[in-house]
């Protein structure tokens, strides 16, 4: 699939590019390879394969959702600037109206 000098000025003109004479002639060769590979893929007959969704047969990867000790709210905020009722206390970034 040969392209165009005017749709490789399209494409460059989409992109914002500025781009010389010589620049075009040599992405309209490049860019005319590419899509000529690219074009190829069709080619492959794929009727027996199963769509998929992932290379690797995965099966659930995620860790068992177990409750185990944690720190305590007092331990928590010890650290902490500023507290308040037992909440970590930032700054307001929002002005009330």
């Amino acid at each position: 699939m040969a392209l165009t000098r005017e749709e490789v000025l399209h494409v460059a003109r989409l992109a914002r590019l500025a781009m010389s004479d010589d620049e075009v002639e040599r992405f309209r060769g490049q860019l005319s390879a590419i899509l000529e590979h690219a074009a190829r893929v069709t080619e492959v007959v794929t009727d027996d394969v199963p769509p998929t969704s992932h290379p690797l047969p995965l099966v659930n990867v995620l860790r068992e959702d177990v409750v185990e000790p944690s720190l305590s709210q007092e331990k928590s905020l010890s650290t902490a600037p500023e507290s308040e009722d037992g909440r970590f206390k930032v700054p307001r970034i929002i002005e009330e109206q």
